[in-house]
């Protein structure tokens, strides 16, 4: 990377961020000023949080929330990392226009250390414009670094069907965000699952309870460096 590009670069980052969170400006005054001396010692002992904002694929669609991948990480990490915590803010159905309309809101309740952006299928299946999808995303990702949060971006692919240069601009879109924000990168959150029909219910979208432990298993490579 140029060092001429660093500087801009970073500025439309913190730009990006700083005009989501505009809007909750005057919430973040009044939490101030109400919280106190218990309020600020409670936050220095309780747990640091990952906020996973995903659709229905990390919303554990048609199974137990237990049964899903988003829990199984959640549980790892309670083993592995007891100072961290998981909290789902993943919705079935979500866009990232619906994530990107949300993640103030989420960023601002749980403060978390690390966000996980899990969204874009959908968005897909509807044939939505790319730049949508693109400035959607870089919202998300913005609001959360304002906040302090790492990011974990979670790509998906699509099936040939959308024409090629849509599936490969999709992708695309997710490289191109997290090399311009340097956040972490999972480009395919099926991918140990994607190839085998059986991993998937009858929708042939949805992965099994049998397959979420190999999401669960590829996910967490990518999101144990953010913890330290």
């Amino acid at each position: 990377m140029r060092s001429g590009y660093r500087a801009p670069r970073r500025w439309l980052q913190c730009a990006i961020g700083a005009g989501l969170l505009l809007s909750a400006a005057g919430a973040l005054a009044q939490t101030a000023a109400t919280a106190g001396p218990a309020a600020t010692a409670h936050q220095a002992t309780a747990p640091r949080t990952v906020l996973v904002m995903g659709d229905s694929l990390s919303a554990a669609y048609g199974l137990r929330a237990d049964q899903g991948w988003v829990t199984m990480v959640g549980e790892r990490l309670a083993r592995e990392h007891p100072g961290w915590q998981v909290v789902n803010a993943s919705i079935s159905g979500e866009t990232s226009a619906g994530g990107s309309a949300r993640v103030v809101e989420e960023v601002l309740r749980h403060r978390p250390g690390v966000v996980v952006i899990a969204l874009g299928a959908n968005d897909a299946l509807r044939g939505l414009p790319l730049p949508e999808l693109r400035r959607n995303l870089a919202r998300m990702i913005g609001a959360s670094r304002h906040v302090g949060a790492r990011v974990l971006l979670v790509g998906m692919r699509m099936p040939p069907n959308l024409g090629p240069d849509y599936t490969r601009g999709f992708e695309q879109t997710y490289r191109d965000l997290a090399a311009f924000f340097d956040v972490e990168l999972l480009p395919f959150l099926l991918e140990p699952v994607a190839a085998d029909r059986g991993n998937f219910m009858d929708d042939n979208l949805h992965p099994t309870a049998e397959a979420q432990p190999a999401i669960a298993g590829h996910v967490w490579p990518a999101l144990e460096p953010l913890l330290r």
